[in-house]
């Protein structure tokens, strides 16, 4: 038990240094991840931060947004446009493992800190370039976010596809492309330490969001190529009378237990439902008839029987829901962490470790906190620091 108790304290990268030069949400999510599993992420952000601090919800001045994607790392504000600070970077780059940035394609280079210039100083360092379009190709450089993405990705038609009666793709909120392409990128940087330990080498990781869209197209992708079959079977959800609950009886077995949860066992004997061809060629009756016992019970009430009953389904619930939810809370799936303005929840990472610390480090670096802190111990003796503050090229 003693043993399992200090496993707990050590994270998998513990040791390993970040240098992070990432902003807004597609690689601050992916570094926040290196953070969680105890990589030291110092994050290099402009004199006027990443643009994130200052979007709601915002709290005394303090964005939650922004904690929630940067815990856990170090901040240093200075001006890429100095060539001191620049010499001062690729000093800080020989003791670092891993670089990420997302910048636009070629911006890194004009700093004079692409891979090819660092790579000599350098030899094991990781770096890892995450764009919408990849650092190659006729659109590398046209500017990308997430929503441009999903557009750009086949996924917003693609969705279209399977909302009977829509006439517009949906407006988009949540920015699918920028968290799969962090997790991404946070998957490639890991295999890169892996190969770093035979090899001693490191190299670039060249990460595209729009890639990333299209790989998690898997069934769509092969449909476009070999068309033709019968429509597969869309999960809609069903009304219940104070919300909506998804029910996805795809097996025969589960096909049984909801017949028995809604008390229709002769649902079997029907002809419509005989075999899993059937129930697929009129999924939509399937569901209407569902949703007939839906409508006389509230969604969790109907998500009672039917998971008594064995039948895959979940109510549709609100996101302040999840805050304080059992499931959650016992696979301590939020952390509590502060910044100046008081405390709040973030999500952990989706997995547990039996042998590390994996979770967010409660710490929300203020613009530039640790920037003279970070010079110092690069050999930057405290006049050189405060030159460069006099000048205004770090905070």
């Amino acid at each position: 038990m003693a043993e399992e108790s200090k496993a707990a304290t050590v994270g998998a990268l513990d040791g390993v240094r970040v240098l992070d030069f990432t902003s807004v949400m597609a690689g601050p999510f992916a570094t926040r991840m290196l953070a969680d599993l105890g990589a030291d992420v110092i994050k290099v952000e402009s004199l006027e931060g990443d643009q994130v601090r200052a979007r709601p919800p915002k709290r005394d001045g303090f964005s939650a947004y922004f904690g929630n994607l940067n815990a856990g790392k170090q901040s240093i504000a200075c001006n890429l446009k100095s060539p001191e600070i620049i010499a001062l970077i690729k000093q800080l780059v020989a003791t670092c493992d891993v670089l990420v940035e997302n910048f636009r394609p070629g911006v890194m280079a004009r700093f004079g800190l692409d891979f090819a210039a660092l790579r000599e100083a350098n030899p094991r360092l990781i770096y890892c370039s995450i764009s919408g379009y990849g650092q190659t190709g006729p659109k590398a450089l046209s500017p990308a976010y997430a929503p441009v993405i999903h557009a750009a990705s086949g996924f917003d038609m693609v969705n279209l596809r399977y909302q009977d009666g829509a006439d517009r793709p949906a407006t988009s909120g949540v920015f699918i492309a920028d968290v799969l392409g962090g997790t991404h990128a946070f998957g490639a940087i890991q295999a890169a330490l892996y190969q770093r330990e035979k090899t001693g080498a490191g190299q670039h990781i060249d990460l595209s969001m729009l890639e990333a869209m299209v790989g998690m197209l898997v069934f769509e992708t092969q449909e476009a190529q070999f068309p033709g079959d019968a429509r597969r079977p869309l999960y809609t959800p069903l009304k219940t009378n104070d919300g909506f609950i998804m029910v996805a009886p795809t097996s025969p077995r589960n096909f049984e237990q909801l017949t028995d949860a809604v008390g229709h066992p002769e649902w079997r004997d029907d002809p419509r439902f005989l075999t899993n061809a059937d129930r697929n060629a009129n999924w939509a009756t399937l569901l209407a008839l569902t949703e007939e016992w839906t409508l006389e019970r509230s969604a969790e009430e109907a998500e009672a029987i039917l998971s008594r009953h064995g039948v895959p389904c979940g109510r549709y619930r609100e996101i302040d829901e999840l805050l304080d939810d059992p499931q959650l809370a016992s696979r301590g799936a939020f952390a509590q962490i502060s910044d100046g303005a008081g405390s709040f929840k973030v999500p952990n990472p989706p997995f547990r470790m039996s042998g590390s610390r994996v979770e967010a480090r409660n710490h929300v670096a203020r613009l530039g906190e640790e920037g003279a802190d970070i010079l110092t111990k690069l050999g930057v003796d405290e006049s050189a620091v405060a030159a460069l503050r006099a000048r205004g090229d770090l905070l």
